[in-house]
């Protein structure tokens, strides 16, 4: 029953991951534009890649991350939530990769919607999580960023603090250890890279990096660790 769990898991992350590359597309424009020029914002703009775009990258990431999910959470309510999360996690990274922002439309849906998921989890037997922990876990994580960019507006942006309050919901989820050491890995993580960066002279002190993609996967190492 497990091997299914964790093989159901593996074809969802690859059939919603499939859809990234064509949102990414959609979304990976400058600041001040929501959508890429010529793009309408309906739905079927979310459907399909687009014939400039072929990258099977995101589908394979996403399959290998909800599979580790699975394994690692089981059969419990909240896999749901961090199985939706999924795609659009791997979606955020790409896009702030590409152009250096989390856009609003990604970041403040994923908050509600996860605090809203995690409250309706907290509902069913078998969950080992708790909800209003998970909603302080956001409220002070989202605080604390929102502090670092008011002390060094040129270290962070503001999506990283709006992307911040879902990070708190999943880590604070397991407990206050599991959102410390979450957090921490996303800084550690983030510096490691930027020190290796500056050691092979690919990048300068004031060389613009990425920091969604560290946040995100600090995470998801947390949910890993927290989840056992």
């Amino acid at each position: 029953m497990h091997a299914l769990l964790v093989a159901a898991a593996a074809l969802w992350g690859l059939a919603s991951g499939a859809a990234v590359p064509r949102a990414a597309h959609r979304l990976a424009v400058e600041p001040g534009q929501q959508w890429r020029p010529g793009e309408r914002p309906g739905w079927r703009g979310w459907i399909g890649p687009p014939a400039t775009v072929r990258d099977g990258r995101p589908a394979v990431l996403a399959a290998a991350i909800c599979a580790a999910l699975a394994q690692r959470v089981g059969a419990r309510p909240e896999l749901a939530v961090w199985l939706l999360l999924v795609p659009l996690c791997v979606l955020l990274a790409r896009v702030d990769v590409a152009v250096r922002r989390l856009p609003d439309v990604l970041t403040v849906p994923a908050a509600a919607g996860t605090a809203l998921l995690l409250g309706a989890a907290a509902l069913f037997p078998g969950h080992t999580g708790s909800w209003p922990r998970a909603l302080l876990g956001a409220l002070v994580l989202g605080a604390g960023y929102f502090v670092l960019v008011l002390a060094n507006p040129g270290g962070m942006g503001l999506g990283d603090v709006k992307l911040a309050p879902t990070i708190g919901l999943a880590l604070g989820w397991y407990g206050w250890p599991v959102l410390f050491v979450g957090t921490f890995l996303g800084f550690a993580l983030g510096g490691v890279t930027g020190l290796v960066l500056l050691t092979a002279r690919r990048a300068d002190r004031r060389t613009a990096i990425a920091f969604g993609p560290f946040m995100l996967l600090g995470a998801l190492l947390g949910v890993l660790l927290g989840a056992g």
